[in-house]
């Protein structure tokens, strides 16, 4: 037996060998690809000859932060990485069936032939899969399982609720599950005795253990722990996913993906910003700006023309100003456990909590961010004659707006009433920006920025309304029930549930929300002639087989995009509804038929039909062509795989990120440099990385990165 093994050995070396003499006299004699000074170019081949479809990473530390650019290669196994700075690079071969090829010197412009290696196993192929192909091996709980008194999942939690809360508005909010670092187990978790116990660790790891704990444990009762155990333990002895990757085809050949390190790797970036949403050649080759959330006051902010990544610590107005944690956030002053990778350190420390920011026309950036304490100034309250005020007072606020002007970099404070987490600025004559509250507060907010630049006053400038429903069916406001109370034919009816995402209607004014939960819904809200008075929102709730909106947008002809926990993009078109859009009966199910359903790629959990597993954090609709698939193409977060997907002509387009692995978005942002440049004058950006930066390919000390996508009109156009 050995000695056969050795016979065979040695002819399984002498193979390879000549496989490798044959593709390089391949790769050899291919004809040169043309490339300028500042691409690098060749062919990539493998045993059989030419690798399609497979990636080509140059990375350099040469600049001032780390960079790393990009790209597939063709039919024929060629490939260009256009536009490279001046530097020396390390370039490798990574794709799907694979392992990564040695990494070679490189300069841009030369001439260099790559070879593939082959995945010796199909173990070591699937570490190189995005991480859906890893979490749809997760198990469901079976449908009987649900609704039961005496069951171990609490009665009143339906499969469409657990699903709901293992993706993108529980578990996938935060982190992308399925990658190495999730789908096994860190030596630094401390002692257990089996997989249920090193879950229960785990998700009290961290300033925000308690916001893990509440979902699994408190919410869903500790039943998930047994499935997640069930999962890690499975892939601890071996057990692969069932479906494998496809190689990027078509369209997804001609994407160009460029990455460049900043921040800290202690700390998070939940998103960045580069334009203005409605103008998107405001800021052309401008820096683009991170929102740091609950991490730090330290806004990293990134000049891609020179590499540089330079720090702005923003301010807050009062000295007294606590920090942005504790009760009423997601994120806690102090860890709830210890992290297998900090241990008992604390790593959040902010007072801004910048959620996210927007450019203006000018080229201000405004952010989502905290001015003072929570306790609002008396003209929010009950008792001041502020026309919202007067209808629905507010007591306190944890974040309100400030804004940053990149050329001066002085800071403003925008005091508000109201609660602010994602923002949009309108189409309207006084660029008025409207505000979601996310967690609190009940109300929609807006600031008119054009009063706000006359005057400076804050207060006079802005304006509040509560959700109300026009069940009495007559199109004005009157007083209204409670959300708690049944509807009454006489009054309208208040709903409590707040917005996430914000959407202007640039066709007529209008302002969408999306209502996180199971179903879930969206809101329209007219702001009327004068608004609070006049203020009347509708609301939709998604029909299965979609359920669970999270991030939402909206396309110049007034249709809503939403990323929804199902696994889909669903749109609603108001347009179609058939049946009346108010009265005592258009209490969110009225207009089922404006609904449309579009499934995400990549496999689905077992035992629950046609599904996907992708838990899409936000979606994002290109008005105006930034990318170059065209005006009004909706896209997504596709958080775990690891990119973007857009929807076009009916056909999912995924944007990989091939590395590192762990990419994960939660907003992102198009920017026309140069509209008469082609491609490379476009482009989407966006920042990488969970709320664990170390989760990642490379671990602990990785930083979060700005990433700008770019798409050619043919894989080696440069």
């Amino acid at each position: 037996m050995t000695t056969k093994r050795k016979l065979y050995l040695g002819a399984a070396v002498i193979a390879a060998v000549l496989a490798g003499s044959i593709s390089g006299l391949a790769a050899q004699q291919a004809p040169a690809v043309a490339i300028d000074n500042d691409d690098i170019g060749g062919v990539v081949t493998g045993a059989s000859g030419p690798e399609a479809g497979v990636w080509v990473i140059a990375e350099t530390t040469d600049l001032p932060t780390r960079y790393a650019k990009m790209v597939v290669t063709d039919d024929q196994g060629r490939y260009v990485v256009p536009d490279l700075p001046k530097a020396k690079y390390k370039v490798w071969v990574r794709g799907y069936g694979l392992v990564d090829s040695p990494k070679v010197d490189a300069e841009p412009g030369k001439q260099l032939n790559l070879k593939a290696v082959p995945a010796p196993s199909e173990a070591e192929a699937a570490k190189y899969y995005p991480a859906i192909y890893w979490y749809s091996m997760l198990k469901i709980p079976d449908a009987s399982q649900f609704g039961k008194k005496d069951g171990e999942i609490p009665e009143k939690v339906k499969q469409t609720d657990w699903l709901n809360l293992m993706k993108n508005n529980g578990c996938v909010g935060c982190h992308q599950l399925g990658q190495l670092s999730t789908r096994t187990l860190p030596p630094g978790l401390g002692e257990y005795t089996n997989h249920p116990e090193a879950w229960m660790r785990r998700i009290q790891a961290g300033q925000s253990g308690a916001l893990m704990v509440n979902i699994v444990a408190g919410q869903l009762a500790g039943a998930p722990i047994k499935y997640f155990a069930d999962w890690t333990e499975r892939v601890a002895k071996g057990e692969l996913p069932k479906t494998k990757p496809t190689r990027p085809q078509g369209l997804e050949r001609n994407i160009v993906v460029t990455t460049w390190d900043w921040g800290n790797p202690k700390k998070y970036l939940h998103d960045l910003i580069a334009s203005d949403r409605r103008y998107p050649t405001v800021n052309a080759y401008g820096p683009v700006f991170g929102s740091p959330e609950y991490s730090t006051d330290v806004i990293p902010i990134l000049d891609p023309k020179t590499h540089t990544v330079t720090d702005f610590k923003a301010p807050v107005r009062d000295a007294d100003t606590p920090e942005g944690l504790g009760p009423g956030h997601a994120a806690m002053d102090k860890p709830l456990g210890p992290s297998p990778y900090w241990g008992e350190e604390k790593l959040y420390d902010t007072k801004v909590n910048n959620h996210n920011s927007m450019f203006d026309k000018k080229g201000r950036v405004w952010l989502a961010a905290a001015v003072r304490g929570p306790h609002n100034p008396d003209f929010c309250k009950k008792g001041s004659d502020h026309p919202s005020a007067r209808l629905f007072p507010l007591e306190e606020t944890h974040r309100a707006l400030t804004i940053l002007d990149p050329k001066t970099m002085k800071y403003t404070f925008v005091d508000t009433c109201f609660q602010t987490h994602h923002l949009q600025f309108a189409y309207d004559a006084n660029d008025t920006l409207w505000t979601s509250s996310g967690g609190g507060g009940g109300v929609v907010g807006w600031v008119n920025t054009k009063l706000f630049d006359e005057t400076g006053d804050a207060a006079k400038s802005q304006g509040w309304t509560a959700l109300i429903l026009d069940t009495n069916g007559n199109g004005k406001r009157d007083d209204y029930v409670e959300p708690n109370q049944p509807v009454d034919p006489a009054k309208d009816k208040r709903i409590a549930q707040v917005f996430y995402a914000v959407m202007p209607n640039p066709v007529d004014g209008s302002i969408w929300g999306t209502l996180r939960a199971s179903p879930g819904s969206i809101v329209r809200l007219d702001p009327g002639s004068n608004p609070p008075a006049t203020a009347l929102a509708e609301i939709y709730n998604v029909p299965l087989p979609g359920f669970g909106p999270r991030g939402g947008d909206i396309d110049s002809q007034g249709v809503v995009w939403v990323s929804l926990a199902s696994g889909h993009i669903g749109s609603f078109d108001r347009r179609k509804c058939k049946g009346p859009l108010n009265g005592p009966k258009a209490t969110g199910d009225q207009c089922p038929e404006g609904w449309s359903f579009y499934q995400y790629p990549g496999p689905g959990f077992d035992g629950i039909g046609e599904n996907s597993a992708e838990s899409s954090y936000y979606s994002w609709v290109d008005q105006h062509d930034t990318f170059g698939l065209g005006k009004d193409v909706p896209m997504s977060t596709a958080n775990l795989m690891d990119g973007l997907v857009a929807l076009k002509d009916g056909k999912m387009i995924s944007l990989r990120v091939p590395y590192p692995l762990g990419f994960y978005a939660k907003g992102f942002d198009g920017r026309i440099d140069d509209p008469n440049a082609g491609w490379k004058g476009r482009g989407l950006w966006t920042s990488s990385r969970d709320r664990a930066p170390w989760l990642i390919e490379g671990g602990k000390g990785m930083k979060p990165m700005a990433v700008h996508f770019q798409l050619r009109p043919d894989p080696l156009a440069k």
